[in-house]
């Protein structure tokens, strides 16, 4: 039976860089981009609120991808800011797997929502007469609150198996986040069990949503060459392109982290991958879902009129 003889009350989060003016310069940029991000994702959950047009599948699970992204960037996001500010990592060891169990949980919820809505797009363009029935709203609800369950289950037996192990000595965690891998190479006695498990379990997860995705639009673009007319396979592509950048974007810097055997230590590398899915790729979703989406423009447009903004 392990016993958890964990002594440590602290961690030290050795973050991007030691240079001050560097760190400044990073708080100002990090919260920018993070208000930012917030601010997008709340534009388009508002606009898909409101907007009655916009009240299908594809937007409402739109919808939960943006209330992810707000959870996700609010999980890390502020502790990295006062930490930038302050010039000190210090994080408490409840605090440090609240914050692994937050980001983790938001992180595979939002892994297996994109797969979800790579099956609604399949749907939607390849099965037209099963859709409405396949995606009512029954189905909408279920499949989104079973993204968010397992995305909670996730966390929660990454969070437990991370901090069964006893942490003794080192308290210095080189990175800017309790990332999981970082975390658990501090750890004072043997780990290769409970990394083999994180493998599994990631790799399962993983390959399940990949191969949904896959499949998906394999199908999607196999029927949309098939298609005569080009205004339709215009519009198909893009529908399905958009969603296509965000996967790739996340699921590449996914693996590479979670997947992918790393060395011993952590460089400064892999704390600039870490970086990119963790403050970059949240703020450009909203950009790229809204960019050349004709609806989310014309919802925009129908807003602004609302509120008495007339286009000039």
């Amino acid at each position: 039976m392990d016993v958890n003889l964990t002594s440590i009350t602290e961690f030290i989060l050795v973050g991007l860089s030691g240079q001050r003016r560097t760190q400044l310069l990073l708080f100002v940029v990090i919260l920018v981009t993070y208000c930012l991000t917030i601010m997008g994702n709340l534009v388009v959950i508002l606009l898909i609120q409101f907007n009655s047009r916009l009240q299908t599948p594809m937007y409402f699970f739109l919808m939960n991808l943006s209330s992810l992204e707000i959870c996700y960037v609010t999980s890390t996001e502020p502790q990295m800011l006062a930490h930038l500010l302050a010039g000190s990592g210090v994080i408490s060891y409840i605090h440090c797997g609240v914050q692994m169990f937050g980001y983790l949980s938001f992180g595979v919820a939002e892994t297996l929502l994109l797969a979800v809505m790579a099956y609604d797009r399949y749907l939607a363009i390849c099965q037209p007469l099963l859709y409405p029935v396949a995606m009512d709203k029954w189905h909408q609800m279920h499949l989104a609150s079973c993204c968010w369950a397992l995305g909670f289950l996730y966390g929660a037996i990454y969070v437990g198996c991370t901090f069964r192990h006893s942490y003794c000595s080192a308290n210095h965690i080189n990175h800017f986040i309790c990332e999981m891998p970082a975390v658990l190479k501090l750890a004072c006695d043997d780990t290769h069990i409970t990394q083999s498990v994180f493998l599994v379990i990631a790799g399962v997860g993983i390959l399940i949503s990949i191969t949904i995705v896959l499949t998906s639009y394999g199908v999607i673009l196999f029927s949309v060459l098939q298609m005569q007319s080009s205004t339709g396979l215009r519009k198909a592509f893009s529908t399905c392109a958009s969603h296509l950048i965000v996967v790739l974007l996340f699921y590449g810097s996914v693996i590479f982290t979670y997947v992918i055997p790393r060395s011993v230590t952590f460089s400064d590398w892999d704390k600039s991958i870490a970086l990119f899915y963790v403050v970059v790729t949240p703020f450009l979703n909203p950009i790229i879902y809204t960019l050349r989406n004709k609806d989310i423009h014309e919802a925009v447009g129908r807003t602004l009129h609302r509120c008495g903004f007339e286009p000039k």
